[in-house]
């Protein structure tokens, strides 16, 4: 087991793209060496809240959680943290960065619309043809492109994957 300082990463794409499944794997690894580390999917932390909030508000309500709980694993004495959460914009990432509080690159999913589509098929719930729908929109547009620190592509199994992101992190 390494020493290091406390840091974290976010696996970040559209949905779809993988990011919860490699951060699963990625926190796998990091037990099987016997490493302090907590898994965070970013949306469980907003998924709820007050009756009609806004978006606005459930991303506050996200941030202010991923304070609260990264403070509480800090004192556990956990060093490294995997984030998975599809970041829009600059503004989000330094937003989670923030709330985090500790150094944290940024991982993006680059994942093919039809692949997507592929993987949602077998969702049986309502909500996945919308999310795919948001996927489509998001890509054609560009969103969440640009506020990585690299790219990994979809062209492996996800255990690769998990083991190319925590090569190039240094874990």
């Amino acid at each position: 087991m390494t020493q290091r300082g406390a840091e974290g990463v976010l696996i970040t794409g559209v949905y779809g793209s993988g990011k919860s499944s490699v951060a699963a794997e990625m926190a796998y690894l990091l037990e099987q060496r016997g490493e302090g580390y907590a898994l965070l999917d970013l949306d469980y932390l907003s998924w709820g809240g007050p009756r009609g909030s806004s978006a606005l508000e459930q991303h506050q309500l996200m941030l202010a959680n991923l304070a609260a709980v990264t403070g509480n694993y800090r004192q556990a004495g956990v060093t490294l943290f995997v984030l998975a959460y599809f970041a829009r914009d600059l503004t989000v990432v330094q937003a989670v960065r923030e709330a985090l509080d500790l150094p944290m690159r940024v991982v993006r999913r680059a994942v093919p619309l039809a692949e997507i589509r592929r993987r949602a098929a077998s969702d049986p719930t309502t909500q996945r043809q919308d999310d795919v729908r948001e996927s489509a929109a998001s890509i054609a547009t560009g969103e969440g492109t640009g506020i990585e620190d690299t790219v990994i592509s979809n062209d492996q199994p996800v255990p690769a994957v998990a083991a190319q992101v925590m090569a190039w992190l240094g874990w």
